[in-house]
Order: C-alpha cells, then sequence, then structure tokens
C-alpha cells in the first residue's frame, strides 16, 4: 500500500479546498473562517518589537512563561479558574494542534469519543488518528439543540471523552446551562474527559459562555482547548493552547514537543500583550460581530436560504433546498463559479454526509465592504439557481 489504512477513512479539508476554488474563480471568500480584516495594531506592534529584540530562538516546548503566565490569568479574571502556569498550561501551533495533541496523549485503541454533529472537521480524523473511534451524536433541527436521550445513549463503558465546542461551529449554538449540566452529569457517571474547544468564547450575540472546568466536579476531568486566532483576527498565527490537569499535562507536552516542538516564540511574546486586553476590546468585538451577522442573514433571507440566526462565532449554516434540487458539494461549486460567492458544502461536518446534503456554511468574518459585495451576488441566486 502507498499510504496507512487510516488516511484512507477521512478526506483533505474541504474548507481549505473551497478556498482554492474561490480564489480559482475570483470568488468572494465566505467559506474560509478567517477575517479580510487586520488583528489589533497593540499586538503587531508587541510582535515587531519581540523580533527587533532578537526573540527568535526556541520558546520552553510548552509555551514561553510570559503567554502561559497570561492564559492563567485570564482564566482567573474572566472565569475566576484558578489555573497554574507551569503544570496545567500548554501552548501550542493553534487550537487545531492542541486538539490533536490532546487525542494523542489521552487516547488509547477501542476507546470512543463522543463527538456532536454538524462539527469542526478536524475531530472525527483526530480521533481516527489516535487510534479512537469517534461516534456521533446529532444536534435536532431546526434550532440545533441536544437530544438528552440520544446523548445518554451514546455513553457506555468504552467512551473516554466527548467534544465539546461552544459557540458551535458551524451552527453558531452557545449551548444553555441545561445542556453543559447534562453533558456534565454523563461525564461524571462514566468517567468521561469532556474536551472542550472554546475557540469562539468571546464571540457572542445571545446566551453565555459557560465553562466546563468551572463546573462541580469537572475541574479534574475537564481539557480545555482555545486560542487567539478568532479573537485577536490572526487565524496565521496559530497560538492555541490546552488547559488541563498536571497529570494530564505531562503527556500533552510530550506529544506537542514531538510534533511541532513549539509555537513561534515572537508571536507568544505579543500574544501575551493581547491577553491582557481589558473588558472593552471584548465586548466591542461582540458587537462588532454582531452588524456583520446583520449584513449576511439579512442578504440569506433574501436570497431564499433557511437557517437559525446564529447565537455565537461567526458563522451561519444555511438551508438551500428551496433554492435547488443539487446536492451541497454541487451547490456549493456552483455559487462559487456562478454567483461569486464561496460558501462550504454542509456534508463536510457530518460523518453520515447525507445529512449534509441541503447545507452550505458561510462566514461572515470578513470586511463589511467584502460582505456586502458578497450580498450583492447573493441577490442574484434565485434568478439563476
Amino acid at each position: 500500500m502507498l499510504a496507512a489504512r487510516r488516511t484512507s477513512t477521512f478526506t483533505e479539508s474541504v474548507i481549505r479546498e473551497m478556498t482554492r476554488i474561490a480564489q480559482m474563480h475570483e470568488a468572494v471568500n465566505l467559506a474560509q473562517g478567517f477575517p479580510d480584516f487586520p488583528m489589533p495594531e497593540p499586538l503587531k506592534d508587541a510582535a515587531c518589537a519581540a523580533i527587533q529584540g532578537n526573540i527568535n530562538q526556541y520558546a520552553v516546548t510548552w509555551g514561553s512563561a510570559n503567554l502561559r503566565i497570561a492564559i492563567s490569568e485570564k482564566y482567573r479574571r474572566w472565569y475566576n479558574m484558578e489555573v497554574d502556569p507551569d503544570r496545567e498550561v500548554t501552548v501550542t501551533c493553534g487550537a487545531t494542534e492542541a486538539m490533536a495533541s490532546v487525542f494523542m496523549a489521552l487516547m488509547d485503541p477501542g476507546d470512543e469519543v463522543i463527538v456532536l454533529e454538524p462539527f469542526y472537521e478536524n475531530y472525527g480524523p483526530d480521533a481516527i488518528l489516535a487510534g479512537a473511534t469517534p461516534v456521533f451524536v446529532p444536534f435536532e433541527r431546526p434550532n440545533w439543540t441536544l437530544d438528552a436521550d440520544r446523548l445518554r445513549k451514546a455513553f457506555n463503558k468504552r467512551t473516554k471523552a466527548i467534544v465539546v465546542n461552544t459557540p458551535h461551529n458551524p451552527t453558531g449554538r452557545v449551548l444553555t446551562r441545561a445542556e453543559m449540566s447534562l453533558i456534565s452529569e454523563l461525564c461524571l457517571k462514566y468517567d468521561v474527559w469532556a474536551i472542550t474547544d472554546e475557540i469562539y468564547e468571546h464571540i457572542r450575540y445571545a446566551g453565555e459562555h459557560h465553562v466546563m472546568a468551572t463546573w462541580p466536579e469537572m475541574r479534574e476531568r475537564t481539557i480545555t482547548i482555545s486560542g487567539l486566532s478568532k479573537t485577536f483576527s490572526c487565524t496565521g498565527w496559530r497560538l492555541g493552547y490546552a488547559i488541563a490537569p498536571p497529570a494530564q499535562t505531562a503527556p500533552i507536552r510530550k506529544v506537542h514537543d514531538f510534533l511541532t516542538v513549539g509555537a513561534p516564540a515572537p508571536l507568544q511574546a505579543a500574544g501575551a500583550v493581547g491577553l491582557a486586553f481589558d473588558a472593552d476590546y471584548f465586548n466591542h468585538l461582540a458587537l462588532d460581530y454582531r452588524a456583520r451577522r446583520h449584513v449576511l442573514v439579512e442578504a440569506l433571507t433574501e436570497a431564499g436560504f433557511t437557517f437559525s440566526v446564529p447565537e455565537g462565532a461567526y458563522y451561519i449554516l444555511a438551508d438551500f433546498s428551496e433554492l435547488s434540487d443539487l446536492d451541497d458539494v454541487t451547490f456549493a461549486k456552483w455559487m462559487t463559479q456562478e454567483i461569486g460567492v464561496a460558501t462550504v458544502p454542509g456534508s463536510s461536518f457530518y460523518h453520515d454526509r447525507e445529512l449534509g446534503r441541503k447545507l452550505v456554511r458561510f462566514a461572515f468574518c470578513k470586511k463589511f465592504d467584502t460582505l456586502r459585495r458578497a450580498a450583492d451576488r447573493l441577490a442574484e441566486v434565485r434568478q439563476k439557481a
């Protein structure tokens, strides 16, 4: 064989593929979730100062002391959560690498990992690469709520972990206190890890961000994953982190070391500056994205898509069944080529691809001019579909 069998069980990133197709057709890229506007000036200045200050060698493998302390202080300030920067924080090359490191550090062949779907496309392959088996539990449409009975049935003696992403990509759901409490109850009952992806924690329009590690008895069984990419519009900096109890941090750091050695040293120095921003920055971030959301919600509604308005993150997962009989992949490519707006096929967020065949995901982390240009093009969908 030319490749390991495990690689045949998943595809390349459909999201990144749609970006390449968008570039080919000069389409407005509402597929990949990266902002097309600048990041905050103080972080750029801090990165330049770090480079000019000759911070150009390896940082400590699991993160510079300044950044780990800044992460710890952030959790104390925002969530009243005490985190030991020396024994519980691992800085990684993005939250994506943090997730992969956690899976490989904690999972064994035969373990099961519950993944709520639709899901960010990395979770399934992460489980497979770690030798574990993903078990998928779908959110209930149309409002993407958790079905308590279905979730309970997914837990068993082989369950090792559940992945909890809130605010949620791609639906925009912000899980409620009741939903988080249900997950906590099941984790405690079955002795299961909660691996939480909280990368969109500061981008919310409704509800609260509930940190699972602050739930009663959950601190010692939660791995908290987040990063700077979305909060500071710097997806290319690749700065993420995992917070875990010391006994689990040790193997996570070992895996991280042999995967990437460490995240970029000068960018870590700058990241510590951003995490110290006051609440005004984070409040303004959410208000700014709310306004961007409004532009795309209006455009998609006028174009004839149906969807739930997102409560957080910066995506809209929209149903196009009233517009076209095409499947999602064909429709997304048609949108890119004929309408000039790139989206992500909904099936890429499901293990059973039929569940996403009438869905596409739009990202609104774009300049207002970009969103308005997309809106002008979307106005032609009804006519051309």
